[in-house]
């Protein structure tokens, strides 16, 4: 027996034991000879992978300590007694090795493979080898395979409403934060809107992140459906809700492999949406030379491909192809993104127009499923909800039933211009090259970090005027994105 310690190390999304050099229940060279063990008290169990320490600070000789992600799966206090034991590989990885081989799996086989993943029984190494597998090629029926099993796993939310409604974007574009204007107008009309939305993991805001400066987003199931019922709509963090669980450890080592397969991407977005109760779903795929989708056949593969699996699984869908060639409002970063949106909804004169455009286009989609409204009506129904201030109204009540931030994050003070080095019309933007420049000074990690665009395509400019500018929080961040910027401003001007 070991006595459980807490160790406060944050190993993303990956269960990691911490065992002594001298560990009194094994000798270091069997420890050494196990990848994985099984931790233990009566009924509680979770796998994890070993890690051997000789510092008596993190553990002792008698401790078995959990990184902090571990420890919370296994819900037991600090000092309780745990058994350990070697534990068996899962049996699902005999489908891994099949798929590596080739070979196409059956609907029980991906079964098997995401319970096992959702439980944490696969090392980094093992997941990596099954998502590099499944890169390689997938049919369309392993695709629904894959969806349906991820959605079996972690809570799955029922709703008693005909409709419940939801948008997504495929991502890749900075700013675009058109959820979080589609969300408040769909709420004011009735439907019911239960947006869980992700924080960034490659770029420089998420919806969350996003709303986070607005309000509180880190709510919990019965909390979330609470508000739902009560206000039509909510703007959540997934994290906390446990909606198909296995995709979060599945992203976790997809983004550093950059790994971002339509295959996988569909399965990832669908599973959620199933999982959360979603019965209707516009889908937004934005296409340009530097968005995740480069080209329009590619746009339209990936079209089809959702809406094959998401018509297997009972979803109502509608899937449009729209412009990525460049960003979707002014500001990139969760204060500046944060700033747009609250602009348009309030219907200020300098509100960005084209975060307005694609906000009341989508609304207008989502709500066109309503069989009551006339068709094609929506575009018109979501104008008047967001000219009359109903949209702004119902953001207003959705900020304050999740709790608003009394205390919101501000700009950074430390900024800087890139101007234009010649004189003529915005050509291009590169929307990667911006993206990772708000990202270098500092978002999202620095809610105030980021950049606020001055020109989009098609603008004159004179040689010396501001193209954007960037904000920072802390030096360090300062001097990285001030170097990076040297390189090119990521503007096109001809």
């Amino acid at each position: 027996m070991l006595k459980l310690k807490q160790v406060h190390i944050d190993t993303h999304r990956e269960n990691v034991a911490f065992l002594h050099l001298n560990c009194t229940a094994y000798r270091a060279d069997e420890l050494q000879a196990i990848q994985k063990i099984e931790v233990a008290c009566g009924p509680r169990k979770i796998l994890a992978t070993v890690n051997l320490v000789g510092n008596g600070q993190i553990v002792a000789p008698g401790e078995i300590g959990l990184s902090e992600q571990a420890f919370h799966l296994l819900g037991l206090k600090d000092g309780t007694e745990v058994e350990i034991a070697p534990a068996a590989p899962p049996h699902s990885l005999q489908w891994v090795r099949a798929k590596i081989q080739g070979e196409t799996l059956s609907g029980k086989a991906f079964k098997e493979i995401i319970a096992d993943v959702a439980a944490h029984r696969y090392s980094k190494m093992e997941l990596a080898a099954f998502l590099v597998s499944c890169a390689g090629f997938m049919t369309a029926d392993e695709v629904l395979s894959l969806t349906r099993a991820m959605a079996g796993e972690g809570t799955r939310l029922s709703w008693s409403e005909p409709l419940v409604v939801d948008k997504h974007c495929i991502g890749g574009i900075p700013g675009n934060r058109t959820t979080m204007v589609v969300v408040p107008i769909v709420a004011a009309y009735g439907l019911p809107i239960p947006k869980t939305s992700s924080r960034s993991i490659t770029s420089p805001a998420g919806t969350a992140d996003t709303m986070e400066v607005l309000a509180n987003v880190n709510l919990g199931i019965s909390q979330m459906q609470e508000l739902v019922l009560k206000e039509r709509g909510c703007l959540a963090w997934g994290g906390h809700m446990n909606l198909a669980p296995a995709d979060d450890v599945m992203i976790s080592v997809e983004r550093p492999l950059n790994i971002d397969t339509p295959e996988q991407m569909v399965a990832s977005i669908l599973s959620k949406k199933i999982s959360a109760g979603s019965t209707h779903l516009v889908i937004d795929i934005p296409v340009g030379p530097a968005a995740k989708v480069t080209s329009r056949p590619d746009a339209v593969r990936l079209r089809k491909l959702f809406e094959y699996v998401g018509g297997k699984l009972g979803l109502v869908m509608e899937v449009i192809i729209t412009d990525g060639s460049q960003p979707i409002g002014n500001g990139i970063g969760p204060v500046l993104e944060a700033r747009d949106v609250m602009k348009v909804l309030r219907r200020e004169p300098d509100a960005p127009l084209d975060l307005r455009e694609k906000s009341l286009m989508l609304a207008g989609m989502v709500l066109d499923f309503d069989p009551a409204l006339p068709g094609k009506a929506g575009y018109a129904r979501a104008k008047e909800i967001l000219d009359s201030g109903q949209a702004l109204a119902s953001m207003e009540a959705i900020i304050d039933a999740q709790g608003r931030n009394l205390n919101p994050p501000r700009l950074g003070e430390m900024s800087f211009e890139v101007s234009a080095t010649r004189t003529g019309v915005v050509q291009t933007i590169d929307c990667y090259a911006i993206s990772q420049l708000a990202q270098t000074a500092g978002a999202p990690q620095s809610p105030g970090a980021g950049v606020d665009l001055f020109k989009k395509v098609g603008d004159a400019v004179k040689k010396g005027e501001p193209l954007y500018r960037v904000y920072s929080v802390f030096k360090s961040d300062f001097a990285f994105a001030k170097e990076m910027a040297k390189r090119g401003s990521g503007y096109v001007i001809g």
